[in-house]
Formats: structure tokens, sequence, C-alpha cells
């Protein structure tokens, strides 16, 4: 959904009926799914001044429906008692899955958390490099591997020297991959399998990240890596200049995932924790 989709709307319509087959279609074009456009149609046809609504009451009940289907809470990121907590980060290639990462690495540092960094993409080229830059600017370990080695073997490891020094946050950065390949999804399974072996709960956290400019393919993104790791929780970038961001509301109505955090630009700073109304009211 383009920056300002709102204003958009206010400008279609002032002066003039609401074209019924108009708006759908912006809706739908937003990146809302057609379930969530379709609900918003249909809250907006059933009210008794439906033949002559203004477009200012259109974008009023379009924000509500969307505030009600996003989560009030913003769920936070809580250390363990005595353990790591693990944080699996997936994605396909071109995402800015690597750098999400270390921003949510650097996120955590700043408040205060110890964590650890598992360079777990063994296949894209200077995709462990990448990840060690960023840790010596963060100022966290990183545990890697070789290239082609096992990104399995690697988090078990890592986990390992995070559980011995005490760390708070193991953040393991995997290998993009597209998620109608089968066998690459089936790997992030022997991962997840690998590191229950050293906690029956781990990984705790399941994060996918999405680029806000693929539209409704992030939906479709999601869908599938859903089914292979059960995500809890998307962080959505490029939502800065020309980024979208009706993808989050579709993700949530269809798939019941939230998100958890946004990337707005390329700095460390760039990153924040996803909080609903600021969203519709600013972004959309």
């Amino acid at each position: 959904m383009a920056l300002g989709f709102f204003k958009s709307l206010v400008q279609k319509f002032t002066g003039r009926p609401v074209d019924w087959d108009e708006l759908e279609e912006a809706l739908i074009r937003a990146d809302l799914g057609v379930p969530m456009s379709t609900r918003i149609l249909e809250t907006l046809q059933a009210r008794p001044d439906a033949a002559k609504l203004q477009a200012q009451t259109v974008v009023e009940v379009a924000r509500e429906e969307i505030l009600k289907v996003l989560p009030r809470d913003t769920l936070m990121l809580r250390p363990l008692a005595s353990k790591p907590k693990v944080i699996l980060v997936v994605g396909v290639n071109g995402t800015g899955k690597t750098t999400s990462t270390a921003k949510l690495a650097y996120f955590l540092k700043k408040k205060g958390h110890s964590v650890m960094l598992a360079a777990a993409d063994t296949f894209r080229a200077a995709a462990i490099e990448q990840l060690e830059i960023w840790s010596q600017r963060i100022g966290c370990d990183i545990i890697k591997g070789a290239y082609n080695s096992d990104p399995a073997a690697i988090c078990h490891d890592a986990y390992q020297a995070a559980d011995s020094r005490n760390v708070e946050f193991l953040l393991c950065d995997t290998a993009g991959r597209l998620h109608t390949k089968t066998n690459l999804m089936g790997e992030l399974n022997k991962v997840q399998r690998i590191l229950s072996r050293c906690d029956a709960t781990a990984p705790q956290e399941r994060l996918l990240v999405v680029d806000a400019t693929t539209g409704s393919n992030a939906l479709h993104q999601a869908r599938e890596f859903h089914q292979a790791v059960q995500l809890t929780g998307v962080i959505v970038t490029k939502l800065d200049g020309s980024g979208k961001g009706g993808c989050i509301v579709a993700i949530q109505n269809e798939l019941g995932i939230p998100t958890r955090f946004i990337g707005t630009g390329e700095k460390f700073d760039d990153f924040a924790f996803f909080e609903s109304r600021p969203f519709v009211e600013q972004m959309l």
C-alpha cells in the first residue's frame, strides 16, 4: 500500500458518489487481500447512508476495520530465565533478511540484552562476511562455519556457545530460499529439529522477513513458510518511500501472523516494533 493510500482515496472520491467497483479495485491493489477488501466493502454497503457516502467516511470505516484485524498490543521479545531464546530468521532472497537480522540484534543490544549471531546462510556469496561485519559494528559474538557447510550444525554449535556464555538471545540467519522449493523448505525443518535437541522449546521465535514492495507475493511467501516452520511473526522491510504496507493487514487477516517489526530505511535505527495505530494513521 503506497504511503498516503487513504489520502489518495479521499482525493479519488471527493465531490462524487463512491463507485463500489472502483473502490474494490483500489483496496485490492493496495495489497489488503480480497477477504479484507470484501469486509470493508460489506461494512460500508451495510450503512444506511451507503448511497451518499462521503470520501472521508469511507476512509474512517476502512481504517477502523483494519484496526480491528491488527493486534492492539505489540508482542515484545523477552529473554528466558536461564537459557538463550532462539530467533530463527527466514525468508526468500532479496528481502533484506540478513540486514534485518543485524538490525534486530542491534535493537536488542540497545535494550541492554546480550546477543549472539549464527551465520547459518552458508550458500549465498559473502553472506557470512556480511553478517560478520554487522556483528563487529554491533559488538556481539558470531558463530560461523565454512561455505556449503550444514546450517543446522552451525545453529547447534551457536546454541551451545550462547548457552555457555549466558547469552540471552541467539539470532540465526538462515539462507534465503524460494518458498516454492520443497527441499529447501525441508532444510528449515532440519534446523528446527537440531535446535530442539538443545532445548525442546527452541526456536522460540520464527520470524519471516518480507519485502513490502512485493505486494501480494508477501502473503504467498508467508503462507508457505508458515506451513513449513509455524511462524510466530513477520518483519516487514522497505516501508520507506515507495514501500507498501497492505501485506501487513493481509497476512494478519488471512493467516493470523502478526507483524512484529518494521524496517523503514538502511540505518541501524530504521527498525522498530510494529504498532498498529501509528501504522494505520501515519503510513496508510
